[in-house]
């Protein structure tokens, strides 16, 4: 078999920024690979990329500070061309011999970026000036032999800096949306400075996963827990395109799925698509190992176990089954605390990456590992999977047990179901399904006073959430409208008998999560 030859990738190395996921946002959506790595990861880590450049991202500390984060010396010594942004770039200044002091003045927020050498190189065809966004105390005292500064703000002579050749550096974040003409900058230095070709499409992916799956697997059956949702399905129909017959779905009722899920999916891709699925009535195992438990990581890491355990008894059923496949997704990489990514704090262990038991039967193939969210959805729909499909609202793994705030018990999931079924249903009524991230119910463990028909009642405080995203990494609370949210409220606490109030979470990514748990 004809290996194909490895695509242009730009490495992101993290800092520890809170804006590094957005850089290797930015360079995808210029049809370039990235991959984001720690600033402490040897060069074997990106071995397995052509490696065409480097980004260095911002971060909290001070090049002075007594264990301050260094660029690696394979960084350095790599030979292609290095940008540095924000620390990046005084880290880059610092270790090539330049100064980097206090500032007089802290500069955050908006900045009028002034361009003293516009032109060609890293930031042609910028204007004269150009607002762009600064999140920094320290400066550039004196810049490294034989670089120079590109541009300026009232606070600091060197927003912009180069050497011409392989250095370049710059103070503020071209990621953000606060900086209109950052994506001119990040593909000057991208295609025209690194020189990356823009293979990074759909149908590449899909060729080369295809390539990849196949290489991995060999004549082994694979499994594939398929859930229904976009991330599920479309490791699913790549998988199927990859081994066909070796492919095994399994689709297991936790009893912690959406209202009418386990009637949808079985039509859609057993019927609908000719898959070889099986289905495994879990409920009682999934609820039993849940009786007790709160804590949220326990939840999760119950799940994730329970998961492979079912799947590990569906498997004896098949033979000669070495592998399972999940819709592992870049954001649960990054968000979980794994070997490639000991620089990031773990947010929240994801069931299908820290939430998998130690021991396994299994190999595990992911072929949606390095993808966001949009990326996703535009390879599902080179796949040819239906829209309805692909723009589902994301579920998470775990299901309702992390809506609901406290133990899971039957009735509390029937509750909770009932309650997202008619947040559901008012939002498609609305017209506003497609315009959303994701809406929900939560079932907090709250019970208030409350009356009907001249009746006291004491039942539990419903949460609803509804937030916008790019790629679940950051989101901002939907400012749904007033008759919609009063919908909402009149139906739950008409048609389910045991929720008396209905709240509306209003609080962003950060400082708060998508999902409440």
């Amino acid at each position: 078999m004809t290996t194909a030859a490895k695509p242009d990738s730009i490495v992101v190395i993290d800092f520890g920024s809170q804006y590094t996921h957005l850089i290797a946002r930015r360079i995808r959506e210029l049809r370039v690979y990235s991959e984001i790595t720690a600033a402490t990861a040897p060069a074997q880590a990106v071995s397995h990329l052509n490696v065409r450049g480097i980004i260095l991202s911002g971060g909290p500390a001070s090049v002075y500070d007594e264990g301050a984060p260094v660029i690696a010396p394979w960084v350095l010594e790599s030979g292609v061309p290095v940008l540095g942004i924000c620390y990046g770039m005084q880290a880059l200044v610092h270790q090539l011999g330049g100064t980097v002091a206090a500032g007089d003045v802290r500069e955050y927020g908006h900045a009028d970026l002034i361009c003293d050498r516009p032109g060609a190189g890293l930031l042609a065809g910028m204007p004269d000036s150009a607002p762009v966004w600064m999140s920094h105390g320290d400066r550039v005292e004196r810049l490294p032999h034989g670089v120079v500064s590109l541009a300026r703000t009232s606070n600091t002579d060197c927003a912009a800096i180069t050497d011409g050749k392989r250095w370049f550096g710059l103070q503020f974040h071209p990621e953000v949306q606060h900086t209109p003409d950052g994506m001119t900058i990040l593909g000057n230095f991208v295609h025209d400075i690194c020189g990356c070709a823009e293979s990074w499409t759909p149908g590449n992916f899909v060729a080369d996963t295809v390539e990849r799956v196949r290489d991995q697997v060999g004549d082994d059956r694979v499994i594939c827990g398929l859930s229904g949702g976009v991330d599920s399905s479309v490791a699913a129909a790549l998988l199927h395109r990859a081994v066909g017959p070796q492919l095994t779905c399994i689709f297991v009722n936790n009893g912690l799925l959406r209202h009418g899920e386990v009637e949808q999916v079985q039509e859609t891709f057993q019927r609908g698509f000719g898959l070889d699925l099986r289905y495994v009535d879990a409920e009682s195992r999934f609820l039993t190992q849940l009786a007790g438990v709160t804590d949220p990581e326990t939840k999760r890491k119950t799940i994730g176990g329970e998961f492979i355990r079912v799947f590990e008894d569906a498997a004896a059923e098949i033979d000669n089954v070495k592998w399972l496949a999940q819709g592992t997704l870049y954001p649960d990489v990054i968000e979980s605390e794994t070997p490639e990514n000991r620089a990031s704090a773990r947010i929240k262990t994801h069931h299908n990456v820290g939430g998998l038991p130690e021991h396994m039967d299994f190999g595990l193939v992911e072929p949606l590992r390095y993808l966001f969210k949009d990326e996703v959805r535009a390879v599902g729909l080179e796949l040819g999977l239906p829209e309805e499909i692909i723009y589902r609202q994301p579920f998470p793994g775990p299901g309702l047990a992390i809506r609901i705030i406290g133990e899971v018990t039957p009735e509390r999931v029937a509750l909770l179901r009932n309650c997202d079924r008619i947040v559901l249903e008012e939002i498609d009524d609305a017209g506003l399904y497609r315009d959303i991230w994701q809406s929900f119910a939560v079932l907090t463990d709250n019970r208030t006073v409350g009356v009907m028909g001249d009746h006291r009642t004491y039942g539990y405080a419903c949460a609803i959430r509804a937030v916008n995203s790019e790629d679940a990494m950051t989101a901002d609370w939907v400012r749904l409208p007033y008759d919609v949210l009063a919908r909402i409220s009149n139906r739950i606490v008409n048609e389910v008998d045991g929720v008396n109030r209905v709240v509306y979470d209003i609080t962003s990514k950060p400082p708060g999560t998508i999902e409440w748990e």
